[in-house]
């Protein structure tokens, strides 16, 4: 046997009597007379054939056909409210899509997007990487970090991080070579090269800035990327040279040791861009702060632990 469809309202009217079991405080519930729940009522009664409210001595009591119906269009109305409040979530999330180097996400971003989500859950942040210069008005990326000189033109740009670039080793491997002592002692030592990259210092910028003037061999294993010179550092095959932003949480955990307190300032810095247009959309606004307030909480443990990670080694210009 079919049966009609009812209107939603007319299920309301039902769920809402059926829970106060009066008409009156029904109406008030859904904003309507209370004459419009008695014919939504009657309504339904007259659209299933069957009774639903029973009004013996002027109360209002279900009868058995409400007893069975008025739990399940219960469940319904709320079912479908939760469904409806989770769709509207979803479409007023915000996602945020970011391009960066890979190195920088793995070693940096990565580990730190949880405390973003924390402060701003309703903004998802979709990372993508990309070694090449993201092309905003081709690719679908809304910021992007970039490993540059800060300037974009026609993007608005705002410094994350300065760098540095020093050497580091396992613990274990400075341990097998004790006699480090002096920055002409890595000459001796397995190197971990980077594949050409004009915008990395290379081991030659760093000698000349130890004041070494030896000629580097150009023997060594070489990698295409940062984080895989790092791993090799810390599986003990030799000493890289690192970029500060990528090496703070392994000096910091002890999973690699920094040799020397020469620096050598890198030529580019990272930088967050935008098209100007959007610098001032509030996902983009809270994105680039929470980066701000974590480059500086970075930046602060740097300091602060660079003198204790020399101390240990005891490695130390002139020593």
């Amino acid at each position: 046997m079919a049966f009609r469809n009812p209107s939603f309202s007319a299920l309301r009217a039902l769920e809402s009597a059926a829970r106060h079991l009066n008409f009156t405080r029904a109406a008030e519930e859904n904003n309507v007379t209370q004459s419009a729940i008695s014919h939504q009522i009657r309504h339904l009664e007259e659209l299933w054939g069957i009774k639903l409210f029973d009004r013996p001595s002027r109360a209002l009591v279900l009868t058995r056909n409400g007893q069975v119906l008025a739990p399940l269009i219960r469940k319904f109305i709320s079912d479908l409210e939760t469904a409806l409040e989770t769709l509207t979530l979803d479409d007023n999330r915000t996602p945020l899509k970011v391009d960066m180097l890979q190195s920088f996400s793995i070693k940096w971003l990565v580990p730190r997007p949880g405390t973003f989500h924390d402060e701003h859950p309703e903004i998802d942040v979709w990372i993508s990487t990309n070694d090449e210069l993201v092309d905003f008005t081709r690719d679908d990326v809304e910021v992007a970090i970039r490993l540059g000189q800060g300037k974009y033109p026609e993007l608005a740009s705002t410094l994350l991080l300065q760098e540095h670039v020093f050497p580091v080793c396992s613990p274990s491997f400075l341990e097998q070579f004790k006699s480090i002592r002096e920055p002409q002692d890595l000459l001796r030592v397995p190197l971990l090269l980077r594949l050409g990259d004009p915008a990395h210092p290379n081991w030659e910028d760093w000698f000349e800035k130890a004041g070494v003037r030896e000629i580097l061999p150009a023997e060594g294993t070489r990698f295409p990327d940062t984080n895989m010179a790092l791993q090799a550092a810390m599986d003990g095959q030799g000493v890289a040279l690192a970029r500060s932003a990528h090496v703070g949480d392994d000096l910091k955990a002890g999973n690699l040791v920094r040799l020397f307190d020469i620096e050598y300032p890198s030529s580019v810095s990272y930088y967050l861009v935008c098209p100007e247009g959007k610098k001032d959309q509030p996902k983009v606004m809270a994105f680039r702060e929470w980066l701000l307030a974590e480059a500086a909480i970075v930046q602060e443990e740097y300091d602060k632990t660079t003198g204790a990670i020399l101390g240990h080694a005891k490695i130390t210009k002139g020593k």
